[in-house]
C-alpha cells in the first residue's frame, strides 16, 4: 500500500505562451495543512505510523478468521489510514509540483514520501492475506451489510491474484519504490522543468517555448521546433536512460509476477479488458485515413503549403483572428456552459475559482501542462493550469474543471471508492469541453469564425484520439524492443518517427530533430499506457454527447449519478443506462463518427 501523489500528466491539448491574462488564481493549501512546519504535519505522521503498527498488530495472520463484521471494521480502519496519508501526500506533492526546481519543496515531499511508504511498510499483508482466502468464505463476509458495498475492492483485490508474489517480495517492493520508479519520476520532472530554450534571443521554459508552435507567425513556429529539438537532443541520453531504465524495471516486475504483457498492470488498474483496448486501438489506426490524414490534407491547403511541417501541426489558420483571452472571460465561458448543462454542475465547479482551488500562472519550475488532483475525500480537488490565453487554454480550463466536478461528485464513495478508473476518469473532462465548444459554436458570428472553431475542435479531438493512440503505439513498441536489450537513443527515435509518420499521414514531412520529441512527454515516465485512457474518454464522450442530444430528458439526472459512482462499478455498469456498451466493438465507430462527421462539415465549406 503506498500513499503517493498521482504524477501530473500533460493534458492533451494542453499549450502555453505569454501575456497579460488577468488576476490569475493561486492555489490555498490551507485546507490540507497550514504550512510544512504546521503541528498538525507531525500529528498526522504519528498517527499514520500509529495506526499501521496497530492495524497489523491487530489483523496480520488473521483475516481468514474474521467473520463479515469484523472485516467491515478492519477495511474501515484501511480507508481511513488511506484518507490521512493520502492528505499527507498530497500536500507535499502539490507544493513540489508548484515549484519543483526548489530545494526545500523537493525535500519535504521526499521525506513525506520516505515516511509514508516506511510507515505504511505493515500494511502490504492485507491484500495478500484477502486473496488467500476461499472464494466460499469472502463470499460469506460480503453478506455482511455495512461490507458489502466495498465487494468492488475484494474483486479487484482478487483480479490481481494470479499476479501476487511472496510477502516478503511484495513488501521489498514497497521498502524499495521511493528509490525505484519514483525516483527516476522525479529525475525526469526536475530536468524537464530545468530545461531552458532562446528563441529570437529570449530564454524561457517548455511551457512557454511550446506556445509558439501555435503562433501565427510561420517563422516564430519553426525557429520554436528547432529550438525544441536542439535542447531535447542535448539531453536525449539522459531521456533514453530514463525510458530504458523505466521499461526494464518494469519488464522484471512482469515476469516474477507472471503478467501476459507489459500492458496488463494498467489494464488491471483502469477494471478494463485488453480486448476492449484492442478494438479501441484498432479502430482508431483503421481510421486515420478518414481522420487525421484527411483533416490535414485540408489544412495543408488552407495554409497554401506543398507539405506540412511539424511546426505546422497545430498553427492557427490564415482566416483566424489571433487573440489574447483574459482570465475572466475564460471563466465566464466555461461557467455558462456548464450551467447551460446544468445549474448544479456549475454551482459544484465554483469553488474552484473563489476559494483556491486552481494554479493557473506559468511560474518559474512550476510542472508544466494541467492536471486536477483529487486528494482525499474530506477535503477537495486542486486544479493545475498554466494558463496563457490561448484559445485551447480555454478547454484545457474546461477540461479539468470536469475533472474536478467528477471527484467532488465521487467523493462521497469514500477514500477507497471514489477514485475512478483511468478509462472512464477522463468521461467528464471530456464532456466539459465538449460543452464549452458546442456554447461556442452556437455563438459563432460568420462562416470564418464557425470554420475556425469546427477546425480547432477537429485538431482537438486528434490530438485526444489519434495523438494518444500513437503514443499508446509507441510504448507497445518500445516496451517490446526492450526485451531485446539495452536501447540507444537512435532506436528510440526509430520508433517514434515509425509511429508518427503513420498516424499524421503523408500530409506532413518531418524536419530533422523531430525524432527526439518523444523525450519530455511524461506520460511515458509517470504513468505507462496510461494515454489510451484519453481516446477511451473522447470516444465515450462522442457517444455519450449523441445520446444526450437524442434523449435530453433526464440526461442530467444519469450522468450525475454516473460520475456520483467513481469506482464502485464497471463501465458496462455505469454505461447501461445510456444504452451503451464499450465491448462492442462497433461501438468505437460510432464515437470516431463524430470526428469524421465534423471534417465532412469542414470539406462542405470548402
Amino acid at each position: 500500500m503506498r500513499f503517493t501523489l498521482p504524477q501530473p500528466t500533460f493534458d492533451a491539448n494542453a499549450n502555453a505562451g505569454g501575456g497579460d491574462f488577468g488576476d490569475l488564481p493561486e492555489w490555498d493549501l490551507s485546507d490540507l495543512y497550514p504550512a510544512p512546519d504546521a503541528p498538525e504535519v507531525k500529528r498526522d505522521l504519528d498517527w499514520v505510523e500509529a495506526a499501521c503498527r496497530d492495524f497489523a498488530a491487530d489483523y496480520e495472520g488473521k483475516m481468514a478468521a474474521l467473520d463479515g463484521a469484523g472485516m467491515f471494521e478492519c477495511i474501515q480502519r484501511n480507508e481511513r489510514i488511506s484518507q490521512v496519508a493520502g492528505r499527507l501526500g498530497s500536500y507535499a506533492g502539490l507544493r513540489y509540483y508548484q515549484n519543483t526546481v526548489d530545494g526545500e519543496r523537493a525535500k519535504f515531499y521526499s521525506d513525506i514520501q520516505d515516511k509514508l511508504t516506511v510507515f505504511t511498510a505493515p500494511l502490504v499483508f492485507f491484500s495478500l492475506e484477502v486473496n488467500r482466502i476461499p472464494d466460499d468464505a469472502l463470499e460469506t463476509m460480503l453478506t455482511h451489510e455495512g461490507l458489502s458495498r466495498y465487494r468492488p475492492i475484494f474483486e479487484r483485490m482478487r483480479k490481481m491474484r494470479p499476479y501476487q508474489l511472496s510477502d516478503e517480495l511484495e513488501r521489498y517492493e514497497h521498502d524499495m519504490s521511493t528509490v525505484g520508479a519514483s525516483a527516476w519520476n522525479k529525475l525526469f520532472d526536475e530536468t524537464v522543468a530545468d530545461l531552458k530554450f532562446t528563441v529570437d534571443g529570449e530564454e524561457m521554459g517548455l511551457e512557454a517555448t511550446t506556445t509558439l508552435l501555435t503562433d501565427a507567425d510561420r517563422s516564430k513556429r519553426e525557429a520554436a521546433a528547432r529550438e525544441i529539438a536542439r535542447v531535447l537532443a542535448q539531453n536525449s541520453k539522459l531521456f533514453a536512460r530514463v525510458h530504458n531504465t523505466l521499461a526494464k524495471m518494469g519488464l522484471i516486475e512482469d515476469e516474477w509476477r507472471g503478467m501476459p504483457s507489459p500492458q496488463t498492470g494498467r489494464h488491471l488498474s483502469n477494471d478494463v479488458e485488453p480486448e476492449v483496448v484492442q478494438a479501441l486501438r484498432d479502430a482508431v489506426v483503421a481510421a486515420y485515413p478518414k481522420l487525421s490524414h484527411r483533416y490535414y490534407e485540408l489544412k495543408r491547403g488552407w495554409l497554401g503549403l506543398d507539405k506540412l511541417q511539424v511546426w505546422d501541426r497545430n498553427a492557427p489558420l490564415p482566416m483566424e483572428e489571433t487573440r489574447t483571452i483574459g482570465w475572466n472571460e475564460a471563466q465566464t465561458t466555461v461557467m455558462e456552459a456548464y450551467a447551460g448543462f446544468d445549474p448544479k454542475m456549475a454551482e459544484i465547479a465554483k469553488p474552484f475559482f473563489t476559494d483556491g482551488w486552481i494554479d493557473a500562472g506559468v511560474k518559474p519550475g512550476k510542472a508544466p501542462g494541467a492536471f486536477a488532483h483529487p486528494t482525499v475525500t474530506d477535503a477537495h480537488p486542486y486544479v493545475m493550469l498554466n494558463y496563457l490565453g490561448k484559445p485551447r487554454d480555454v478547454m484545457t480550463l474546461a477540461h479539468e474543471l470536469g475533472h474536478g466536478v467528477h471527484q467532488v461528485l465521487a467523493a462521497e464513495q469514500g477514500e477507497l471508492l471514489s477514485s475512478t478508473p483511468l478509462t472512464l476518469a477522463e468521461t467528464a473532462s471530456v464532456f466539459g469541453e465538449m460543452l464549452t465548444f458546442q456554447k461556442l459554436l452556437k455563438g459563432a458570428k460568420s462562416p470564418a469564425e464557425l470554420k475556425v472553431m469546427l477546425a480547432g475542435k477537429v485538431e482537438d479531438m486528434i490530438n485526444t484520439v489519434v495523438r494518444q493512440i500513437a503514443f499508446y503505439d509507441f510504448e507497445c513498441k518500445l516496451h517490446e524492443a526492450r526485451k531485446g536489450g539495452e536501447l540507444t537513443v537512435e532506436a528510440i527515435n526509430e520508433i517514434w518517427m515509425s509511429v508518427q509518420g503513420e498516424s499524421l499521414g503523408p500530409a506532413f514531412e518531418f524536419m530533422d530533430g523531430y525524432e527526439t520529441y518523444w523525450s519530455y512527454i511524461p506520460h511515458f515516465v509517470h504513468s505507462p499506457f496510461y494515454v489510451y485512457a484519453y481516446a477511451f474518454g473522447d470516444g465515450l464522450v462522442n457517444a455519450l454527447y449523441a445520446a444526450y442530444e437524442e434523449q435530453p430528458d433526464g440526461f442530467q439526472q444519469k450522468y450525475f449519478d454516473m460520475l456520483k459512482a467513481g469506482g464502485s462499478k464497471h463501465h458496462t455498469a455505469l454505461l447501461k443506462p445510456f444504452g451503451l456498451d464499450a465491448t462492442d466493438p462497433a461501438f468505437w465507430d460510432k464515437g470516431l463518427s463524430m470526428i469524421s462527421g465534423f471534417i465532412d462539415e469542414l470539406e462542405a465549406m470548402e
